[in-house]
């Protein structure tokens, strides 16, 4: 008999049928017991009034995995409508250690770090997985988004030669005998790469060998990159930025309501620090002045995001394109959503000799990435956008790692 799912019972009214999956929760009463089963889907409820299979799933613990044939019944109190009543149960994988945590209570109730140890357990929990799923969802509104506007999905190596964006935030390796990097982002690959398909975006790791111990920070985590050319500044970047998150938005629109506006407020940096109520001096947004900025945005523009632009050239990388009527400022943005900055992006230098200006002729170690503007290269842009950030946002929850299936970071690397 072919295994059906939980959510497919409701089209085989008084039909004999097969699930399979997780034993979420037992509950025994007088004259009835109830087992209800989780597979990936949801959850079937199967009635049980016969002693001797009552007696049997009274030995089967919580999680175990099991087969169930039975014929599926009409009950509008049940789930979806329907339960299975006269069951056959198989044992298929039984669970004889006492769980860690709780699995049937609608939230749990464990700690993080108990959830973050006993992962491969509590990523079973339906509001971890549904934060996984979304991010799923948002990863394909994404790329459906950039490619139906040409883009073209692109694949980079993440152990590389040299840092991308600060040689003090890498994780060094022996590399057969030689110093490698884990990649910090695609960034060198994605421009070059411009000059093939003229637009190119990615999904995959990158690696940040920051000190960092909050609850917005991970080593590891997922950033959904793109890069385009033949740009006017980096106002067509943000307009590309905006259709990606609708994309991603719509996507998500089962689980959580998210509205992207077709054009976002944007500030400039020295409008942001009087908005913030921070010093004309002050070099970047701490967290407080995001914080300051989402309120504002949500206020007065009834949005979620807002873009900063204009960041000091002295706090962006040396690829970022300065403001061509004042040097002093970049081409480059932040988005913050609800108060957190979610994206970073910009306008790229792309003439060979300004890379060699920027790096004040230390040009060894990015060789074969200055290869790529020496042949020629038009203007361009792209960004970045943190996969776990978005959904950490999204949910409100307060720290990233609720969100992560296994999360890096300054002390953990198990499991």
């Amino acid at each position: 008999m072919q295994r059906i799912l939980s959510t497919e019972l409701a089209r085989h009214p008084g039909e004999i049928v097969m699930i399979a999956g997780w034993v979420h929760r037992r509950r025994l009463l007088k004259q009835v017991a109830f087992l209800i089963v989780r597979d990936a889907a949801g959850f079937s409820q199967v009635v049980v009034t016969d002693p001797a299979t009552r007696a049997q799933i009274e030995t089967i613990s919580e999680e175990s995995v099991v087969e169930v044939t039975a014929r599926v019944s009409v009950n509008a109190a049940a789930p979806a409508g329907v339960e299975l009543t006269s069951p056959s149960v198989r044992v298929r994988s039984a669970v004889s250690v006492p769980l860690p945590l709780e699995l049937h209570r609608p939230a749990l109730t464990a700690t993080l770090p108990t959830q973050l140890d006993h992962a491969a357990l509590a990523l079973r929990h339906p509001t971890r997985a549904t934060a996984l799923r979304m991010a799923a969802a948002a990863t394909e509104g994404f790329r459906s988004a950039l490619a139906e506007q040409r883009f073209v999905e692109i694949h980079t190596p993440k152990i590389v030669a040299s840092a991308t964006e600060s040689g003090a935030n890498v994780f060094a390796l022996d590399y057969f005998g030689r110093p490698g990097y884990l990649a910090q982002s695609p960034q060198f690959y994605k421009q070059m790469m411009v000059g093939v398909f003229e637009r190119v975006f990615e999904v995959g790791p990158v690696f940040r060998a920051e000190p960092h111990d909050t609850g917005r920070h991970l080593a590891q985590y997922t950033s959904l990159d793109a890069e385009l050319g033949f740009i006017t500044d980096h106002r067509d970047v943000m307009t590309v930025l905006t259709s990606a998150l609708a994309g991603m938005a719509a996507a998500v629109e089962p689980w959580a309501a998210l509205t992207v506006e077709s054009e976002l407020p944007a500030v400039h940096f020295t409008e942001a620090l009087r908005i913030a109520g921070a010093p004309d001096d002050e070099p970047d947004l701490a967290p407080a002045r995001e914080r300051a900025l989402g309120a504002w945005a949500k206020r007065e523009h009834g949005s979620d995001f807002v873009f900063v632009t204009g960041y000091p050239m002295a706090k962006r990388p040396f690829y970022t394109h300065p403001d061509p009527a004042d040097a002093r400022w970049s081409n480059g943005f932040d988005l913050l959503f609800r108060g957190m900055e979610l994206v970073t992006g910009g306008q790229r230098l792309h003439r060979y000799d300004d890379y060699v200006t920027a790096l004040k002729g230390d040009l060894e170690p990015y060789a074969g990435y200055l290869d790529a503007f020496r042949y020629g290269m038009p203007p361009h842009g792209g960004f970045a956008i943190g996969l776990e950030r978005f959904v950490a946002r999204l949910l409100e929850v307060r720290n990233v790692r609720e969100v992560t299936a296994f999360p890096r970071d300054l002390h953990r690397l198990t499991p």
